[in-house]
């Protein structure tokens, strides 16, 4: 049952344009009549069915749009170089669906520096504050989102001290994987 949920969140994730891992897991097992709670696959297995899925259904038009989402993001790292961008989430590990956002940390001195930043160039973005995981502590953050190039940015801004730090996507969860400018490159380079 267990395989059969992560197949079907991965599916729901690549034909839906779902990118939360949990919110996949729950539709899937519905639609098999698992309970909620029981066996729940964790995000790596569903993350190796969604690569397998995209492989095997979606090997033409997936790349294509990888390549874009990561040229797009180069862009953007380009343009906010100065607060020391990471990419991370989907669109860098290569699972991101078809209407997915560019994810990137920044770690200005301040937030402010940043919106300034976007006034300056007439950038409209809205701000709102998210919780994410430094280490074992919780710490609320702020998130500015934005469209860039016709796909929707968001700018998690960090304190600069939590540049060197792991970042993780739950408490105990594993360390958010990121790249900067020069991996990143790499990977539009490389066409991967």
């Amino acid at each position: 049952m267990r395989a059969r949920i992560a197949a079907g969140a991965a599916r729901i994730m690549a034909e839906e344009g779902v990118d939360d891992f949990a919110l996949a897991k729950r539709k899937a097992a519905r639609r098999l009549g698992a309970p909620d709670s029981a066996a729940l696959p964790g995000n790596e297995e569903i993350e190796t069915a969604l690569r397998d899925y995209r492989a095997l259904y979606q090997a033409d038009e997936h790349p294509e749009r990888t390549a874009e989402l990561r040229r797009i993001a180069l862009d953007a790292m380009r343009a906010f170089e100065r607060f020391n961008p990471y990419l991370t989430g989907p669109v860098l590990t290569g699972t991101a669906g078809p209407y997915a956002e560019v994810d990137l940390q920044l770690f200005p001195e301040s937030t402010k520096e940043v919106e300034l930043h976007l006034l300056d160039r007439g950038i409209a973005y809205e701000a709102s504050d998210e919780r994410r995981y430094t280490g074992d502590r919780v710490r609320v953050v702020a998130v500015i989102c934005l469209d860039w190039q016709g796909i929707p940015l968001r700018l998690a801004m960090f304190d600069r001290r939590d540049e060197r730090a792991a970042l993780k996507t739950t408490p105990a969860g594993r360390v958010a994987p990121r790249a900067g400018i020069a991996e990143v490159r790499a990977l539009v380079q490389a066409g991967t």
